[in-house]
């Protein structure tokens, strides 16, 4: 089976599930429409499947032509809340909601290995199990898949999944890129609020000065990454949003930050959640304020498998050149929660590099109002996951 040849018959197909797909953007755990879609494609194939997370999210199953181990195959569906501007004919039509972030790829790629792997279920034995997931921008979808049972009846025994779009500058287009180990980052988030007293600003020393005091603790913070973390141990710790104060000369009584937590390993990430709690109470105990403090552990780090990882490149080593086969040295430090997927059973996750290249040469990222996708190596991350489920089902243990 030459499964480029297989991909490249039905690229026409990919193609236009991801532009209706990008038509009907939707957010969190609620994707109706979305899931409504994909079911119905996965109807006319033939492929059985049932719906979890009140419907948003689908779990199919191929049975190959004997009974034998499962992969799963994950594609993440959600969108974010951003107004599109990018001027294509089958732009959003649900008004300040747009796919970008390269979902529609991911779930239109799927849906082609799907198409391509129950067509050829005499080729493999054992399951290949199809998760298409809500929620990945927030507020994870994951986790309760996992919590309703994805993983199991048959029992996953390893997971693949991708991410497309422009990942990496230095890594071109068509070309894709792996990582043993810690491929991308957890990512947390923390919100703290400084209670002080307010009070006239022309006499701050009737009062307790939230905002000073908050000041300070978002100097303390970055000395926790900077001056108590190994250098060598990537983590970040970004205060992104400060809420406080309703006037000029009014010194409110409280002061609100929102931030994230990035760390490549359990112990960083522990320990930059228990530092922060130890500095804020420091600084508010010395100022004579007092806080509250919310810390939630969202998606941990995203851990490829080495030895699925060795399948996976020698089955890419089939699809793409050698050149076109990226090694990356550090994770990214950007979260996925195809992180829990990946605790439950080994895999890989890896990165399609397929952004839209615009006349100027200018590619607009993830998260932008104008970030799109080429479409025309679609066909690489569908022939990745179908090489990879026939290499890997067909291991003679």
């Amino acid at each position: 089976m030459n499964v480029i040849e297989e991909v490249k018959k039905i690229e026409h197909d990919i193609i236009k599930w991801r532009r209706d797909l990008h038509k009907i953007p939707e957010l969190n755990l609620h994707l109706p429409k979305t899931s409504k879609y994909v079911q119905d494609r996965l109807t006319e194939m033939g492929i059985k499947f049932h719906t979890l997370v009140n419907g948003s999210a689908i779990v199919a199953l191929i049975e190959g032509n004997k009974k034998g181990k499962t992969l799963a195959i994950r594609g993440d569906m959600d969108a974010l809340p951003i107004q599109e501007e990018t001027g294509l004919e089958f732009s959003s039509e649900h008004s300040g909601c747009m796919h970008a972030c390269g979902h529609d790829g991911h779930t239109a790629m799927l849906l082609g290995a799907a198409k391509i792997l129950n067509e050829n279920r005499d080729k493999f034995t054992g399951n290949i199990k199809l998760l298409f997931q809500p929620g990945e921008e927030y507020p994870g979808g994951a986790k309760p898949m996992i919590d309703e049972g994805a993983m199991e009846n048959p029992k996953v025994d390893a997971v693949i999944g991708l991410h497309n779009g422009a990942i990496n500058e230095n890594i071109l287009p068509g070309s894709i890129a792996y990582r043993n180990g810690c491929m991308m980052a957890s990512m947390d988030r923390f919100l703290i609020k400084v209670i002080g007293k307010g009070c006239h600003g022309a006499y701050p020393q009737l009062g307790v000065d939230p905002i000073v005091v908050a000041s300070e603790i978002v100097l303390g913070l970055q000395k926790i990454v900077s001056r108590e973390i190994n250098t060598n141990i990537p983590s970040i710790l970004s205060v992104c949003k400060i809420n406080g104060g309703f006037s000029q000369n009014i010194i409110p009584d409280s002061v609100e930050l929102e931030g994230t937590v990035r760390a490549t390993d359990p112990e960083t990430r522990n320990f930059i959640a228990k530092r922060i709690e130890e500095v804020v109470k420091g600084i508010t105990t010395a100022a004579r304020a007092s806080y509250e403090i919310e810390y939630d552990f969202k998606y941990p780090p995203v851990i490829n498998d080495e030895n699925f990882n060795s399948l996976f490149l020698e089955a890419a080593k089939k699809i793409l050149k050698n050149e076109n086969i990226i090694e990356m040295p550090t994770p990214v430090m950007g979260g996925e929660d195809v992180a829990f997927f990946l605790e439950k059973a080994p895999g890989t996750f890896f990165f399609l590099s397929n952004p839209r290249i615009h006349e100027n040469g200018k590619i607009y990222p993830h998260h932008n109002s104008k970030f799109d996708l080429d479409e025309s190596f679609f066909y690489v991350g569908t022939a990745l996951f179908v090489q990879t489920a026939l290499d890997y089902l067909n291991i003679k243990n």
